[in-house]
Protein backbone atom coordinates (compact mmCIF):
# COMPACT_ATOMS: atom_id res chain seq x y z
CA UNK A 1 0.00 0.00 0.00
CA UNK A 2 1.22 3.51 -0.78
CA UNK A 3 0.82 6.14 1.47
CA UNK A 4 1.75 10.29 1.33
CA UNK A 5 2.00 11.37 4.95
CA UNK A 6 2.30 14.83 5.68
CA UNK A 7 4.81 15.96 8.34
CA UNK A 8 3.38 18.54 11.24
CA UNK A 9 3.85 19.31 14.59
CA UNK A 10 2.02 16.80 16.11
CA UNK A 11 3.65 13.52 13.91
CA UNK A 12 7.11 14.93 13.97
CA UNK A 13 8.85 12.86 16.69
CA UNK A 14 7.30 10.13 15.23
CA UNK A 15 7.71 10.45 11.55
CA UNK A 16 11.06 12.34 11.58
CA UNK A 17 11.48 13.68 7.90
CA UNK A 18 13.10 10.98 5.86
CA UNK A 19 16.77 11.54 6.37
CA UNK A 20 19.29 10.53 8.71
CA UNK A 21 16.57 8.21 10.42
CA UNK A 22 19.07 5.85 11.75
CA UNK A 23 20.60 8.83 13.84
CA UNK A 24 17.90 10.61 15.60
CA UNK A 25 20.32 11.91 18.55
CA UNK A 26 22.87 13.66 16.19
CA UNK A 27 23.68 16.85 16.02
CA UNK A 28 22.67 17.13 12.29
CA UNK A 29 19.72 15.69 12.73
CA UNK A 30 18.33 17.41 15.96
CA UNK A 31 19.13 20.73 14.13
CA UNK A 32 17.28 19.79 11.24
CA UNK A 33 14.29 18.83 13.82
CA UNK A 34 14.79 22.34 15.10
CA UNK A 35 14.76 24.17 12.01
CA UNK A 36 11.62 22.24 10.77
CA UNK A 37 9.60 23.03 13.59
CA UNK A 38 9.95 26.64 13.01
CA UNK A 39 9.56 26.53 9.03
CA UNK A 40 6.38 24.70 9.62
CA UNK A 41 4.82 28.06 11.05
CA UNK A 42 6.16 29.59 7.84
CA UNK A 43 3.84 27.13 5.64
CA UNK A 44 6.52 25.09 5.07
CA UNK A 45 5.52 21.25 3.91
CA UNK A 46 7.48 17.50 4.21
CA UNK A 47 5.56 14.88 2.53
CA UNK A 48 6.82 11.58 3.00
CA UNK A 49 6.17 8.55 0.87
CA UNK A 50 5.38 4.95 2.42
CA UNK A 51 5.08 1.90 1.03
CA UNK A 52 3.81 -0.76 3.00
CA UNK A 53 4.74 1.21 6.21
CA UNK A 54 8.30 2.35 5.35
CA UNK A 55 9.19 5.50 3.64
CA UNK A 56 10.39 5.55 0.44
CA UNK A 57 11.32 9.09 -0.34
CA UNK A 58 9.96 12.74 0.67
CA UNK A 59 9.41 16.15 -0.91
CA UNK A 60 9.74 19.61 0.57
CA UNK A 61 8.39 22.77 -0.27
CA UNK A 62 7.36 26.46 1.23
CA UNK A 63 6.05 29.09 -0.42
CA UNK A 64 8.11 31.07 -2.50
CA UNK A 65 8.44 34.20 0.07
CA UNK A 66 9.77 32.28 2.65
CA UNK A 67 12.32 29.87 0.49
CA UNK A 68 15.62 29.12 1.45
CA UNK A 69 16.97 29.02 -1.88
CA UNK A 70 19.01 32.14 -3.56
CA UNK A 71 15.76 33.22 -5.32
CA UNK A 72 12.99 36.01 -5.08
CA UNK A 73 9.32 35.30 -6.32
CA UNK A 74 5.94 35.65 -5.29
CA UNK A 75 2.42 33.74 -4.98
CA UNK A 76 4.52 30.52 -5.70
CA UNK A 77 5.34 26.90 -4.24
CA UNK A 78 9.36 26.62 -4.63
CA UNK A 79 10.63 23.27 -3.99
CA UNK A 80 13.27 22.58 -1.53
CA UNK A 81 13.89 18.82 -2.25
CA UNK A 82 12.87 16.13 -3.81
CA UNK A 83 14.10 12.64 -3.43
CA UNK A 84 13.31 8.78 -3.75
CA UNK A 85 16.31 6.15 -2.41
CA UNK A 86 16.52 2.64 -2.74
CA UNK A 87 13.89 0.49 -3.51
CA UNK A 88 11.51 3.33 -3.85
CA UNK A 89 13.31 4.07 -7.48
CA UNK A 90 11.31 3.65 -10.57
CA UNK A 91 7.85 3.34 -9.66
CA UNK A 92 6.72 6.34 -10.02
CA UNK A 93 6.48 7.37 -6.39
CA UNK A 94 8.26 10.36 -7.66
CA UNK A 95 5.60 12.11 -9.82
CA UNK A 96 3.52 11.32 -6.88
CA UNK A 97 4.66 13.40 -4.89
CA UNK A 98 5.27 16.06 -7.65
CA UNK A 99 1.77 15.96 -8.28
CA UNK A 100 0.66 16.23 -4.27
CA UNK A 101 2.65 19.11 -4.08
CA UNK A 102 1.37 20.46 -8.04
CA UNK A 103 -2.11 19.91 -6.68
CA UNK A 104 -1.99 21.94 -3.68
CA UNK A 105 -0.21 25.29 -5.24
CA UNK A 106 -2.86 24.87 -7.26
CA UNK A 107 -5.65 24.76 -4.41
CA UNK A 108 -4.01 27.44 -3.01
CA UNK A 109 -4.42 29.56 -6.08
CA UNK A 110 -0.68 29.88 -6.39
CA UNK A 111 0.95 31.43 -9.63
CA UNK A 112 3.21 28.20 -10.28
CA UNK A 113 5.90 26.26 -8.59
CA UNK A 114 9.47 26.48 -9.24
CA UNK A 115 12.57 24.53 -8.11
CA UNK A 116 16.76 25.35 -8.05
CA UNK A 117 18.30 22.54 -9.87
CA UNK A 118 21.58 21.24 -10.69
CA UNK A 119 23.33 19.55 -13.58
CA UNK A 120 26.51 18.71 -11.01
CA UNK A 121 25.03 16.69 -7.32
CA UNK A 122 23.00 17.08 -4.32
CA UNK A 123 20.52 18.77 -6.48
CA UNK A 124 17.71 16.92 -8.24
CA UNK A 125 18.56 17.47 -12.04
CA UNK A 126 15.72 19.34 -14.20
CA UNK A 127 15.03 16.35 -16.84
CA UNK A 128 12.26 14.51 -14.47
CA UNK A 129 10.69 18.26 -13.89
CA UNK A 130 10.98 18.88 -17.31
CA UNK A 131 8.89 15.66 -18.72
CA UNK A 132 5.85 17.18 -15.85
CA UNK A 133 5.80 20.84 -17.84
CA UNK A 134 8.41 22.55 -16.15
CA UNK A 135 10.67 25.03 -17.88
CA UNK A 136 14.05 26.52 -17.05
CA UNK A 137 14.02 30.36 -17.11
CA UNK A 138 17.74 30.97 -15.54
CA UNK A 139 21.22 29.59 -14.68
CA UNK A 140 22.91 30.68 -12.22
CA UNK A 141 27.31 29.32 -11.40
CA UNK A 142 28.22 26.51 -11.02
CA UNK A 143 25.68 24.33 -12.28
CA UNK A 144 21.92 25.88 -11.09
CA UNK A 145 18.98 26.07 -13.02
CA UNK A 146 15.80 27.77 -12.09
CA UNK A 147 12.86 26.11 -13.25
CA UNK A 148 8.91 26.45 -13.19
CA UNK A 149 6.17 25.35 -13.93
CA UNK A 150 3.44 28.16 -14.80
CA UNK A 151 -0.42 28.19 -13.85
CA UNK A 152 -0.84 31.85 -15.19
CA UNK A 153 1.06 34.22 -16.93
CA UNK A 154 2.12 36.17 -13.01
CA UNK A 155 5.81 37.32 -13.08
CA UNK A 156 7.76 34.19 -12.28
CA UNK A 157 10.61 33.71 -9.72
CA UNK A 158 14.42 34.81 -10.45
CA UNK A 159 17.78 34.32 -9.08
CA UNK A 160 19.35 36.78 -7.16
CA UNK A 161 22.35 37.39 -9.04
CA UNK A 162 25.57 38.74 -7.65
CA UNK A 163 27.02 35.40 -6.51
CA UNK A 164 30.68 36.90 -7.28
CA UNK A 165 30.36 39.76 -5.56
CA UNK A 166 29.01 38.23 -2.72
CA UNK A 167 31.95 35.61 -2.15
CA UNK A 168 34.27 37.74 -2.57
CA UNK A 169 33.57 39.76 0.67
CA UNK A 170 34.71 36.26 2.58
CA UNK A 171 38.63 36.76 1.74
CA UNK A 172 40.37 35.10 4.77
CA UNK A 173 40.79 31.12 4.76
CA UNK A 174 37.79 29.14 4.51
CA UNK A 175 33.99 30.55 5.42
CA UNK A 176 31.29 27.74 5.33
CA UNK A 177 27.76 29.76 5.28
CA UNK A 178 25.36 27.22 6.17
CA UNK A 179 21.74 26.29 7.50
CA UNK A 180 20.31 23.95 9.71
CA UNK A 181 17.90 22.52 6.48
CA UNK A 182 20.00 19.75 5.74
CA UNK A 183 21.23 17.02 8.99
CA UNK A 184 24.50 15.75 6.69
CA UNK A 185 25.93 19.64 6.73
CA UNK A 186 27.28 19.10 10.02
CA UNK A 187 29.46 16.16 9.30
CA UNK A 188 30.52 18.30 6.05
CA UNK A 189 31.17 21.19 7.82
CA UNK A 190 33.71 18.95 10.13
CA UNK A 191 35.47 17.69 7.31
CA UNK A 192 36.17 21.00 6.13
CA UNK A 193 37.68 22.13 9.36
CA UNK A 194 39.49 18.91 9.91
CA UNK A 195 40.99 19.47 6.35
CA UNK A 196 41.83 23.65 6.88
CA UNK A 197 43.26 22.49 10.04
CA UNK A 198 45.62 20.06 9.00
CA UNK A 199 46.56 22.59 6.08
CA UNK A 200 46.66 25.59 8.52
CA UNK A 201 44.05 27.61 7.11
CA UNK A 202 41.84 29.70 9.24
CA UNK A 203 38.03 29.11 9.46
CA UNK A 204 34.66 31.28 9.90
CA UNK A 205 31.79 29.37 10.27
CA UNK A 206 28.70 31.34 9.64
CA UNK A 207 25.04 29.93 10.84
CA UNK A 208 22.18 31.33 8.38
CA UNK A 209 19.05 32.27 10.86
CA UNK A 210 16.38 33.07 8.70
CA UNK A 211 14.93 32.66 4.82
CA UNK A 212 16.22 36.43 3.72
CA UNK A 213 20.03 35.52 4.63
CA UNK A 214 19.82 32.36 2.83
CA UNK A 215 18.16 33.91 -0.31
CA UNK A 216 20.85 36.34 -0.22
CA UNK A 217 23.99 33.53 0.25
CA UNK A 218 26.41 33.50 -2.44
CA UNK A 219 25.02 30.38 -3.93
CA UNK A 220 21.35 29.76 -5.76
CA UNK A 221 21.84 26.81 -3.21
CA UNK A 222 20.92 29.19 -0.45
CA UNK A 223 22.03 27.02 2.50
CA UNK A 224 25.29 25.89 2.24
CA UNK A 225 28.29 27.57 1.03
CA UNK A 226 32.14 27.52 1.07
CA UNK A 227 34.23 30.08 0.23
CA UNK A 228 37.81 29.96 0.39
CA UNK A 229 39.89 32.92 -0.05
CA UNK A 230 37.09 35.29 -1.82
CA UNK A 231 36.25 32.28 -4.36
CA UNK A 232 33.29 29.92 -4.29
CA UNK A 233 34.28 26.78 -3.41
CA UNK A 234 31.08 24.17 -3.54
CA UNK A 235 27.51 24.05 -2.57
CA UNK A 236 27.72 20.37 -1.29
CA UNK A 237 29.15 18.22 1.17
CA UNK A 238 32.63 17.12 -0.19
CA UNK A 239 34.88 13.85 0.65
CA UNK A 240 38.20 14.46 2.57
CA UNK A 241 39.72 13.94 -0.99
CA UNK A 242 37.40 15.95 -3.16
CA UNK A 243 38.28 18.71 -0.97
CA UNK A 244 41.49 18.64 -1.08
CA UNK A 245 41.89 18.59 -4.87
CA UNK A 246 39.58 21.72 -5.24
CA UNK A 247 42.08 23.59 -2.65
CA UNK A 248 44.91 22.29 -4.27
CA UNK A 249 43.56 23.49 -7.46
CA UNK A 250 42.80 27.07 -6.11
CA UNK A 251 46.48 27.23 -4.57
CA UNK A 252 48.17 26.77 -7.97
Amino acid sequence: MINIVEVNNENIEEKGFFCMRSKPKSRGYQNKLSWLKERLEEGLKLKILEENGYPRGFIEYVPSEYTWRGITGNNYIVIHCLWIVGKGKDKGYGTKLLHSCLDDAMLKNKSGVAMVTSSETWLAEKSFFMKHGFESIDQAPPSFELIVKRFNNDPVPQFNHGWEERSKQYKDGITIIRANQCPYFEEAVKTIVEVANERGIKTNIILLENHKEAQNAPSAYGVFNVIFNGSFLTYHPLSKRELIKKLDLLQV
